[in-house]
């Protein structure tokens, strides 16, 4: 049997720790080529199954139910989150924060797939930041949406700073920066009843969807969780 392609087409060493995209092809679906991005040999996120982080944008546009709707994207990831949200027409704006300056110079090289096609939607910008330290500041913008895919879960956290997000002061804050019924969303890789209470604490209405999808590298069905909290 003849190995599976993989290749490492950009790393860099960064704050979080090593981090850098692995494109390879699937041993279960020969010829089929994704990418993923990786600290530390732990994924972050694969073009292979990006159905919530897909499903984080379009629930909230939907429940948002607005129009011209500004929207604020913290983490950029490979992009599927932001795309998601563009191929909405009632999409007006839409800022991404991302933390690491490496993953925005591999933005701007094209080395993410979606790269193209992001920068040249005029509604689309993208600039350096640390979104919970944006969001536990003064409120100089007022969002419709601000979608966070950032940690694995809530209880899982990518950097020691992050803990800062996930108390009530800190959501108290977030909420400062959306406009009038606008909506919160966050993504995890797993259900926390904790979380769903912390925003129940700050927020008129919160609702925890879980999406399940076909999963091809691991050959099985996979959940992951959206936590989405009305202002």
């Amino acid at each position: 049997m003849v190995a599976p392609i993989v290749e490492v087409p950009a790393s860099e060493q960064t704050s979080l720790g090593m981090v850098y995209l692995r494109q390879r092809e699937l041993r279960s679906l020969p010829g089929t080529v994704v990418l993923e991005l990786r600290v530390d040999h732990v994924l972050l996120m694969s073009s292979c199954s990006t159905h919530s982080e897909r499903a984080l944008a379009r629930r909230a546009i939907e429940l948002h139910g607005g129009e011209a709707l500004d929207v604020l994207v913290g983490g950029l990831g490979l992009g599927y989150t932001a795309r998601e949200a563009l191929r909405s027409t009632d999409v007006a704006s839409l800022e991404v924060i991302e933390l690491l300056p490496e993953l925005i110079g591999w933005f701007g090289s094209g080395l993410l797939p979606l790269a193209g096609e992001l920068a040249a939607d005029p509604r689309f910008s993208l600039r350096r930041g640390d979104v919970y330290a944006h969001l536990g500041g003064p409120a100089s913008r007022r969002y419709d949406l601000i979608l966070i895919d950032v940690d694995h879960a809530p209880e899982e956290r990518l950097g020691d700073t992050h803990d800062v997000f996930y108390s009530e002061e800190a959501l108290r804050k977030a909420r400062e920066h959306l406009a009038p019924n606008g909506l919160l969303g966050v993504w995890s890789y797993a259900e926390s009843a904790a979380f769903a209470q912390l925003l129940g604490r700050v927020f008129a209405e919160v609702r925890v969807e879980r999406v399940t999808f076909w999963n091809p590298v691991a050959e099985e069905e996979e959940s992951n969780w959206l936590f989405l909290a009305r202002h």
